[in-house]
């Protein structure tokens, strides 16, 4: 286990400020200087996520950057993928407690009903410390290569469940970076206070094919999609910590899915099964592995794609407005769509947008989302030290009054790689099902085989479904009321 350096013993306990961007991925969440001070938009992270040094991408820095655990990385750096590195972010293995932490008298991996043990949930031990990365890789779920080399192997010990690992009891990444820090309790409200602040500054910009900011048409990754974002990679909070940001409804709900990653290990992954991504699946860090951003921009509509299992595709609407007549503001029928309707507006160089009528789905690993998730986006150009365009800083906030106590910030540097005159094309991803639930758990199928097979409902949480059925017949769920013991 590696040691902390003395810069990021001083992180845990400091308040980071905010900074000029002059390269992308040079700072964990560093924030573009926008010249003015804006009602919402481009205000400093604090404090910041850990920066990993000159490649804020490796995995092996995770016990140095206060990760909180635990996890077993696999660097496959030999020969035919050879391991020739393994970092372990673990406080205690093999179901002993770490020195020092009471273990509580009952906890998710030897619970026989998470339910009943609700007065728990707000108590980190409950969940051994796990971060919720930490909770669904026990298993060793993402055990093999990855397009960087890197594999997750188990941490769940030689008698699971009750022999699973604990993480770190004394880090966590604090809830005030995390929320929102714009005054705006809805979408709309927060994009109109945009719009006005443009509006007052001479703006919106009508940009023209001669006049539209050409250079951000090309391929982005996000190399620091490991240490920049509390979201993507979930490993630098305490599970308490994130179910503090859900209504009551959703505690439950993603107290329910963790339990089954890390208890039952019976996870229900959308992508294994071919399912739809959902539109939060855009923030994962599988939404970038191996898989570019293509962004292409004209005065009236741009599109940003990318994929891991399915197509995400991001199609805003250049100065149109929502109908607002209905449940949620849309622009077309009033049909939820998996990855939304989006309008946007130039202020200048940086695209701001606003996300509605989404679809409600969940990403693994993290919460749900309802039909009301909505999402402010801003899209900021960084340049590197020569002053070239280097890349887009991606600031998102996400309103959803259903599944969110309150709105949440999320904050990505997406790198440019090329432009469209070289490189691969982007890959149309389509999914062919292998895998199918088999008494509740995923199970590959061979060709010709036959099995018993349930039709999902895929607007009723099919996940759940698959659980209640085959692992909590002798749960009690109970009323449904705030019994979490959160604030």
């Amino acid at each position: 286990m590696r040691r902390m350096t003395a810069r990021q013993m001083m992180w845990a306990g400091a308040m980071c400020a905010g900074a000029s961007l002059l390269a992308v991925g040079a700072q964990a969440q560093d924030m573009p200087d926008i010249g003015f001070e804006s009602v919402g938009r481009g205000w400093a992270v604090e404090p910041a996520l850990p920066s990993t040094g000159t490649n804020p991408g490796r995995l092996d820095d995770f016990d140095t950057a206060l990760a909180v655990g635990p996890i077993h990385v696999n660097i496959h750096g030999g020969p035919n993928g050879a391991v020739t590195d393994v970092v372990e972010v673990t406080a205690a293995k093999d179901g002993a407690a770490p020195p020092g932490v009471d273990p509580l008298p009952v906890d998710l991996f030897t619970s026989t009903d998470f339910y009943a043990d609700r007065e728990y949930w707000s108590d980190p031990r409950y969940f051994r410390c796990n971060s919720p990365l930490g909770l669904e890789m026990q298993w060793g779920a993402a055990s093999g290569a990855n397009g960087a080399g890197v594999g997750l192997g188990g941490t769940v010990g030689d008698d699971p469940p009750g022999t699973a690992a604990w993480g770190h009891c004394d880090r966590d990444y604090p809830r005030e970076a995390i929320v929102s820090p714009y005054p705006f309790e809805t979408a709309q409200a927060h994009y109109e206070a945009l719009l006005a602040e443009t509006r007052a500054r001479g703006g919106p910009t009508q940009h023209s094919y001669s006049t539209v900011p050409g250079e951000w048409n090309g391929r982005y990754d996000w190399p620091a999609a490991v240490t920049e974002s509390w979201y993507a990679f979930a490993i630098w909070n305490q599970v308490p910590t994130i179910l503090s940001l859900l209504t009551p409804e959703y505690r439950e709900r993603m107290v329910q899915e963790l339990y089954h990653e890390g208890h039952t290990n019976a996870p229900q992954w959308p992508a294994m099964y071919c399912w739809p991504e959902g539109f939060m699946r855009r923030w994962h860090l599988v939404a970038v592995t191996g898989h570019p951003h293509s962004v292409l921009v004209t005065p009236e509509l741009v599109q940003i794609r990318v994929g891991s299992a399915d197509n995400f595709i991001t199609e805003v609407h250049v100065g149109r407005a929502f109908d607002t007549s209905g449940e949620v503001p849309r622009l077309g029928a009033a049909v939820n769509r998996w990855y939304g309707e989006t309008i946007g507006f130039w202020d200048g160089d940086t695209l701001v947008t606003w996300t509605s009528n989404i679809q409600g789905w969940k990403v693994h690993g993290m919460f749900e989302f309802s039909n009301a998730m909505q999402s402010i986006e801003i899209y900021t150009p960084v340049q590197d030290a020569e002053g070239a365009f280097a890349g887009l800083n991606h600031e998102t906030v996400l309103y959803d009054p259903e599944a969110l106590a309150q709105p949440v910030r999320i904050v990505r540097n997406l790198r440019k790689l090329s432009g469209f005159a070289d490189g691969a094309p982007q890959d149309f991803i389509e999914c062919v099902q292998t895998i199918y639930p088999v008494d509740g758990v995923s199970t590959p199928v061979a060709p010709g085989e036959t099995i018993d097979f349930r039709v999902p409902d895929m607007y009723g949480r099919p996940w759940a479904d698959i659980w209640e059925r085959n692992f909590e017949q002798d749960m009690t769920r109970p009323e449904e009321e705030d019994l979490f013991g959160f604030e």
